[in-house]
């Protein structure tokens, strides 16, 4: 390797383990002066030299791209074909009304999918990115995406991280890295050297791109911008993987090869029949032959499955599904399995305390919702309402609450106002108001405003005067307080239960603490358990009297606590969820909870919603729920065993999520996941539907998948399959009425050839027949919404073709009238002249077809209990069609360039009389079939 070579890549090693050197060594590396930072003219040079700051989009929202790819389809070659058929033939009109078709289907196509590409940015352009930077010795506000590696960063509260950084100052800085490590808890920062096989999740000197600030502050210079971050390096994983062809386009690609392999067949029976049956001259039988080849391959097709997924992807989009992947329109309806987070997507993710405990043990409980600041605590009868100043256990707890924690209230802009309310802020005194902090320590601060204890002050006004920040390995966080003028000193305490009841040895008592006994706790542990049970997060409070001279504490002095009770906190269901999962269940459609949350709260909380079915469990000896732990003590066919029956896996990292997925896949089942993190990206991208998160969601995911929902609601995915199921049943019911009315036609020439009769159709007038029936109605019939029952039977099985031999009963019986109808009318009319008894013979064939989507609006239920005249678009497209006959039958041009003659209204009137006897066997064939 090249001299030159080795020091880019020795340089570019270095660089890549930052978290390893002193800080001094990384700013030297960087060429940058922490209290200037790059000058403008710098900042420019690495620009250029490392692009902008921004990741790699999956396939991008690329215009041209978009358009070409709708061409990417068996149909559209059919297309082509049967076009080059045509020009070859001279039916140049009929060349330019399939070139049409494409270009129409390809328009289709493309508007729905950009206009998806254009709703998903609008959702990423709605946070603002942009960073504090030093630079030239100034502090200056830029865009994200203007930073370069070794720009200074100045961290605050609330921001998110613009690029990964290497920490150099900071002051108790807390960051979530959920989106990137799934790790639920915010992650204590520092600026200590770390070893080199130190993992990312544990590499505290340092911030990474896509993570957002809790708490505290802090200066960071960058180290890696754009693709070279760790959430670039994802994303550009994501673009190299490939995405397999989607079970629909591959289910019409198959219906495509099909039809088309039956207007060949046909054709040729046709072609046979006259030129070596009847001996009619080449040219005439090879016109009629093309002419019945071209309407019988279903050009109509295309334009009818852009429409029904167009249709089905703004129905999905008025129920906050966004689908940015068009065939995902339908896979969503063959889902079988939905394998879905717990907070945000089931539950509100909005924390609140339902329950506490004191330090007698006597329990209360919490009313209100949410951020709503208006509540009261009470007994669980509810009889009676407690008055903190006459509860001195309950005031203590109430205070730990209040002071505990690092939440702020801010008032609301008035251009914030509306988007606000929508986050679920609040008012104070008549006033918007904005809660930001961790989740946890919001809920224990709004019951601390419940409890009014700011304003009944029993201990006197407290001062906040030190804080030691929640990290996961000490969990507990501690606050050291001052009350009133007496200066007495407090640490007011809150963490894990477990780890709390290690660290006291007393029981708060507002005289003199008490012993806390090993069989106190013993009993504490228990109620501990029942409330996990009961789904609620528990949080246990405690307190300890410090020297009236200490300014500040340490981790180490939170020792010989007093316990002071424990706070319940649930995060409740969203509303609608638990009706949305018994849809499911009545769907056929398994819902699996993949959490990263403990296990019990997880089970609890699926139970609650319907998930979890204890005593089915207990009766299979299935447990509810499974940790990670769990899991990686299973060998393979342990591990298969258990993905097939429990409802709940919990504390489980992407990867496993990606093994979980895939195993449900290899035994044949179309994977619906959902995800908001970075780290979910691979998994959304492996489903066969990935379903991100718009509110919460990170870039990288909503990149990933070709669902994104803008409510976050599990909800919202359910209404979603519905409309799947409505397309797939829309996409069927079409192609068996093509089927149906090209082989009818078809059929009619057989038997007239055969029964030595003239040739009941020319080329032209076959050619309009095709155009004013399944031109017309197949397009009304996409426009069909599903009766009532979608959401009564099994999902559509992954292997399902959407042509099956189902419709081989109603094919034979339609055909077999259509054609006796045809023939019968044909030769009624005969000795009035060939040009009549065509004349006759199109109008009954049209109008049978037109009756005949009636029939095919639903396959199994009668038209008259949906209502005959409740689709508008068909009953237009009915009156439409019926015109247009009568147009070419009766206006003299028309006439002559069509070939017919000019049939009596009273003629036109009986002939459609009998063609309606194909609505009426329609009805008797669904009779007869649904009660056998």
């Amino acid at each position: 390797m090249p001299e030159q070579d080795i020091k880019k890549a020795t340089k570019e090693r270095l660089l890549g383990q930052v978290y390893a050197k002193a800080i001094e060594e990384v700013l030297e590396d960087l060429r940058v002066n922490q209290e200037e930072g790059l000058s403008e003219a710098e900042v420019q040079k690495r620009r250029e030299k490392y692009g902008e700051n921004k990741l790699p989009e999956r396939g991008g929202a690329s215009p041209v791209w978009l358009f070409i790819k709708q061409f990417k389809d068996f149909l559209i070659f059919i297309l082509f074909l049967a076009a080059g058929i045509s020009w070859y033939a001279g039916q140049m009109a009929n060349v330019y009304i399939i070139l049409g078709v494409i270009l129409f289907n390809a328009i289709m196509g493309f508007v729905q999918e950009y206009r998806a590409e254009k709703a998903v940015e609008a959702i990423k352009s709605m946070v603002k990115h942009e960073a504090k930077v030093l630079r030239e010795g100034e502090e200056k506000i830029v865009r994200s995406r203007e930073l370069v590696p070794g720009d200074i960063i100045l961290l605050g509260e609330g921001q998110t991280i613009p690029a990964d950084a290497r920490l150099f100052k900071v002051k108790k800085l807390r960051i979530e890295e959920s989106p990137l490590t799934g790790e639920s808890e915010p992650v204590r920062k520092s600026t200590h050297q770390q070893k080199e096989d130190t993992p990312l999740a544990n590499r505290d000197n340092m911030v990474w791109k896509g993570t957002h600030i809790v708490k505290g502050s802090g200066r960071a210079a960058v180290v890696a911008t754009g693709k070279d971050t760790e959430i670039g390096k994802i994303a550009t994983s994501l673009g190299e993987m490939e995405k397999g062809e989607s079970n629909f386009r591959r289910k019409t690609d198959r219906l495509a090869r099909k039809m088309a392999l039956i207007a060949i067949c046909t054709s040729a029976v046709v072609f046979a029949l006259g030129y070596f049956y009847r001996d009619f001259a080449f040219e005439d039988i090879l016109l009629v032959t093309i002419a019945t080849m071209v309407s019988s391959i279903p050009e109509g097709l295309p334009v009818v499955i852009s429409i029904v997924l167009a249709i089905g992807a703004n129905r999905m989009a008025e129920r906050n599904a966004i689908i940015r992947e068009f065939t995902a329109t339908e896979v969503l309806g063959s889902v079988s399995t939905i394998l879905s987070d717990k907070t945000g997507t089931i539950t509100q993710s909005i924390l609140t305390v339902r329950k506490l405990l004191t330090s007698k043990e006597k329990e209360l409980q919490i009313s209100g919702q949410g951020h709503a600041l208006e509540g009261r605590i009470h007994s669980p009868k509810q009889d009676e309402i407690i008055a903190d100043e006459q509860q001195p256990r309950l005031a203590k707890l109430a205070t730990i609450a209040t002071y505990c924690n690092q939440v702020t209230f801010t008032e609301v802009d008035e251009s914030e106002d509306k988007e606000a309310q929508q986050s679920g802020d609040t008012q104070k005194d008549g006033q918007e108001i904005n809660i930001n902090g961790d989740p946890t320590e919001i809920a224990l601060r709004i019951l601390g405003e419940k409890s009014r204890i700011k304003e009944t002050q029993p201990f006197g006004p407290v001062e906040v005067l030190d804080d030691v920040p929640f990290n996961s390995q000490q969990k507990f966080r501690a606050t050291l307080v001052r009350y009133g003028k007496q200066g007495t000193r407090e640490m007011l305490v809150a963490g894990a239960p477990e780890k709390i009841l290690e660290l006291s040895t007393q029981r708060y008592h507002p005289d003199d603490n008490e012993e806390l006994s090993e069989e106190d706790k013993n009993q504490l542990r228990e109620k501990i358990d029942e409330w996990a049970d009961q789904a609620l997060r528990v949080l246990a409070l405690a307190c300890k009297s410090l020297p009236e001279e200490q300014e500040q504490i340490e981790s180490y002095e939170v020792n010989q606590l007093a316990w002071t009770g424990l706070v319940g906190i649930i995060d409740p269901p969203r509303p609608g969820v638990s009706e949305a999962i018994a849809d499911c269940k009545k769907a056929g459609i398994r819902v699996v909870m993949v959490t990263g949350d403990h296990k019990k709260t997880a089970a609890a909380i699926a139970e609650k919603v319907g998930i979890v079915d204890r005593k089915a469990n207990e009766e299979y000896g299935y447990p509810a729920a499974l940790s990670q732990k769990e899991l990686r003590d299973l060998d393979d066919e342990e591990f298969e065993e258990m993905v097939r029956r429990v409802p709940v896996f919990a504390r489980v990292p992407p990867s496993t999520k990606l093994d979980i997925a895939q195993k449900l896949q290899d035994r044949g089942e179309l994977i619906g996941m959902t995800g908001d993190g970075v780290n979910d990206a691979l998994a959304l991208q492996k489903a066969d539907v990935g379903i991100a998160m718009g509110r919460r969601g990170t870039d990288v995911a909503k990149d990933a998948a070709q669902v994104v929902l803008s409510d976050d609601n599990f909800r919202s995915i359910v209404s979603a399959i519905r409309e799947g199921r409505i397309v797939f049943k829309n996409v069927k019911s079409t192609s068996y009425f093509l089927l149906t009315t090209n082989f009818a036609s078809t059929a009619t020439l057989m038997v007239t050839l055969g029964l030595g009769m003239p040739i009941p159709l020319t080329a032209v007038q076959i050619l309009w027949v095709n155009m004013v029936t399944d031109g017309i109605m197949d397009v009304a019939k996409s426009t069909e919404r599903g009766h009532g029952h979608m959401m009564d039977r099994p999902p559509i099985k992954k292997d399902e073709p959407i042509l099956t031999w189902e419709i081989m009963p109603f094919l034979l019986i339609m055909a077999a009238l259509m054609v006796t109808l045809a023939v019968s009318v044909f030769n009624y009319y005969l000795p009035q002249g060939t040009q009549m008894a065509r004349t006759g013979a199109f109008v009954l064939i049209a109008m049978t077809q037109v009756f005949n989507v009636f029939n095919l609006r639903d396959i199994e239920q009668s038209v008259f209990r949906i209502g005959l005249l409740s689709n508008k678009w068909i009953n237009w497209a009915f009156l439409i069609s019926v015109v247009l006959q009568l147009a070419v039958i009766k206006i003299p041009f028309l006439q002559n360039l069509f070939g017919f003659d000019s049939i009596p209204y009273l003629d036109f009137a009986v002939i459609t009389l009998m063609s309606t006897s194909v609505l009426w066997a329609g009805e008797l064939y669904k009779w007869v079939r649904k009660r056998m």
